[in-house]
């Protein structure tokens, strides 16, 4: 296990060189009740990063993982989140990289995009989509709060809510610090700094990801975005399946889309 006292917290993190020179750096940022261990390591990413000469550097967020476990909601809010992961690349003297973030852990990587448009070489976004702005009433925030301070999780009647709290347990996450996680407050997201965003984005989504709508949507705010939808993947499924890591890597390579070359005559 890897930390490092950043921001004046503690953060557990990887980082991976590949053998032989490194081709390129990715940070990785994980989603919610996930660590870097479960939403990257067993998924296969660090394994198919790896192969292709690219440097991994994936760290716990504050909440999860070997990071700081506060039951404090002032500990937590996507500015910090974002402000951590900055002072990691600092921290490790890593300057641009690719910034690979899914579902919670996108809201992160767009934050250090508007923040750091300068060190964000390319801007990948996994399980989201058209939804991303659609208004999230306090009482849902409220609701996940509650179902992981349960202390049965069967009393939990939403289905959603129910499998990020068995998630949480199987981590061995700390309940409370996922609560106070789920009740810190964010300003919202800076649409029209999205609009200027100068790197290409990826926004790719299942099309069973019934809580991230159509990945065009999103992508269609970026000036240099692309969408991509997955087929046969939920939320959860999309995160190890070929398809996704297919998805990545072309838009890494820039290999164009079928509907991009000319028609044959």
């Amino acid at each position: 296990m890897t930390t490092a006292t950043l921001n004046g917290v503690s953060i557990g993190y990887d980082d991976i060189a590949p053998h032989g020179p490194a081709e390129r750096t990715v940070l990785l940022l994980h989603g919610f009740a996930s660590n870097r261990n479960e939403g990257w390591k067993r998924t296969g990413w660090y394994t198919a990063f790896e192969r292709r000469g690219t440097r991994v550097i994936a760290l716990d967020q504050r909440g999860h993982g070997d990071s700081l476990r506060s039951h404090d909601p002032a500990d937590y809010g996507r500015l910090k989140l974002a402000a951590d992961a900055l002072a990691l690349l600092d921290h490790l003297g890593v300057g641009r990289c690719e910034v690979f973030g899914y579902s919670m852990g996108t809201r992160t990587a767009l934050q250090i995009a508007i923040d750091a448009p300068e060190r964000v070489n390319n801007l990948i976004l996994g399980g989201v989509g058209g939804k991303l702005f659609d208004p999230r009433p306090a009482a849902a925030l409220d609701a996940m709060a509650e179902a992981m301070s349960a202390d049965d999780p069967e009393t939990i009647k939403n289905e959603m809510l129910k499998s990020f709290r068995q998630f949480a347990d199987e981590q061995g996450e700390d309940r409370q610090a996922l609560a106070a996680f789920s009740a810190a407050e964010s300003p919202d997201l800076d649409q029209a700094a999205m609009g200027r965003l100068p790197m290409p984005v990826l926004v790719v989504a299942g099309d069973r990801d019934e809580g991230a709508g159509d990945p065009k949507g999103l992508a269609d705010l970026f000036p240099h975005g692309k969408g991509v939808t997955l087929r046969g993947c939920d939320h959860f499924s999309a995160i190890p399946h070929g398809s996704l890591k297919a998805a990545v890597f072309d838009f890494l390579d820039g290999v164009p889309d079928e509907d991009d070359f000319p028609p044959f005559e």
